[in-house]
């Protein structure tokens, strides 16, 4: 599929580009999106949730009444679930929530996560650019060439650019990443993906192999 290529200024520079079909026009693979989205958010768990059980609650360990003959239930420690201030039942333990996904599905998954968004005409081409020194005001003039101030944005760089980083890191709906960086969750996450012209190379390269 063909592209035309913007500025910053959002005008057309009269090229095109031709995104490859294989990554931006293939059938999503619903289930694939699901299973990646679902193990980054696992991975973002950190897992530390404890309560204490009952061998770790604070008390004494002695009976606390007699066995029979009190005309209610058998009781043999203050530490039993059923007190206030006992130990918890079956309580969460800390765990390890990621998962495995092999790397074909993860590629199958983020293809398919661009082919939605291009199918939305929600992906755009835009040359590319730098700053000499960070500046937030910049870039915001840059969203707002491009239609996308109010916007949920991803803007996807070729190489590693702090400048550009560093000028969108105080905006939340607005995120930089590289090529190499790029998650399906990010894609998706986003109402429009903004690449630019050093970013596509990497993009197919990474998900043809």
């Amino acid at each position: 599929m063909e592209v035309k290529v913007l500025d910053i200024n959002g005008k057309e520079t009269g090229r095109k580009v031709q995104l490859s079909d294989s990554v931006f026009a293939i059938e999503p693979n619903n289930h694939a999106v699901y299973l990646d989205v679902k193990q980054y958010l696992a991975n973002q768990r950190q897992g530390t949730h404890k309560s204490k059980e009952r061998a770790e609650v604070a008390g004494s360990t002695r009976k606390i009444k007699k066995q029979k003959g009190t005309g209610t239930a058998r009781a043999g420690s203050k530490k039993s679930p059923v007190f206030k201030g006992g130990g918890t039942i079956f309580g969460p333990r800390p765990r390890n929530y990621s998962f495995k996904l092999n790397k074909g599905l993860k590629r199958l998954a983020r293809k398919s996560a661009f082919s939605i968004k291009a199918k939305e005409s929600n992906v755009m081409v835009v040359e590319n650019f730098d700053f000499e020194t960070p500046n937030t005001k910049k870039f915001i003039s840059i969203l707002k060439a491009l239609g996308l101030e109010n916007k949920k944005s991803l803007f996807v760089l070729g190489d590693s650019n702090k400048n550009v980083y560093l000028s969108s890191r105080n905006l939340k709906t607005s995120n930089v990443v590289t090529n190499s960086e790029l998650s399906t969750y990010s894609i998706l996450n986003a109402n429009n993906l903004v690449l630019l012209e050093g970013s596509l190379e990497g993009i197919e390269e990474n998900l043809s192999k």
